[in-house]
């Protein structure tokens, strides 16, 4: 028995010497998963993805939006991703960094996607997450708010809406609540 270890810390040794390094750690189901989604995302030109942590770090990501059309267009929006370790298994945690004035995200970052909570599934890949996040702003959903406000007043005032989103993008205060400037 003691030779086996032996053996086994033998081999370890002539893998450290062959490279220079240690042996690598071996990724996890979710990491390769995601490797792969990255390698294949087909990203709209108002996205962009970042690694603020290195290429290393794959697990945790930036996606900025930059809508072209509707009520947020020419405003950009910093997303943060944690992926866990058991992706595609469970759905990213996705967090809005940017204060906006929105129904479907409120005043805390949190996002009301449906394909983030009760319709994940281990099918659905960051691709799709990036676009349901960049759909929010282009045809923002009343019917689903976590931002009461916004929302009643995207149902029964759009024009007021589209001031308040403006105002807000601009640095200004709707109601007591100052945004900072995204535009």
């Amino acid at each position: 028995m003691i030779r086996l270890f032996k053996v086994k810390e033998k081999q370890r040794e002539n893998a450290e010497n062959a490279n220079g390094k240690p042996p690598g750690k071996r990724q996890s189901p979710g990491e390769l998963r995601l490797q792969k989604d990255i390698s294949e995302l087909n990203l709209p030109k108002t996205c962009n993805i970042a690694f603020p942590n290195g290429q290393d770090d794959l697990m945790n990501f930036e996606v900025s939006i930059r809508p072209d059309e509707g009520y947020y267009r020419g405003g950009i929006f910093l997303f943060t991703f944690q992926v866990p370790s058991i992706y595609p298994h469970q759905a990213p945690k996705v967090k809005c960094k940017t204060k906006v004035y929105h129904p479907n995200i409120d005043l805390e970052g949190n996002v009301c996607l449906n394909i983030l909570r009760e319709d994940w599934k281990p099918v659905l890949n960051i691709n799709t997450i990036i676009y349901g996040l960049y759909h929010l702003f282009t045809e923002p959903n009343s019917e689903d708010p976590l931002n009461q406000e916004a929302a009643t007043v995207l149902r029964d005032n759009p024009s007021q809406f589209g001031s308040n989103v403006r105002r807000a993008m601009a640095g200004g205060y709707v109601g007591q609540i100052h945004f900072t400037r995204c535009v």
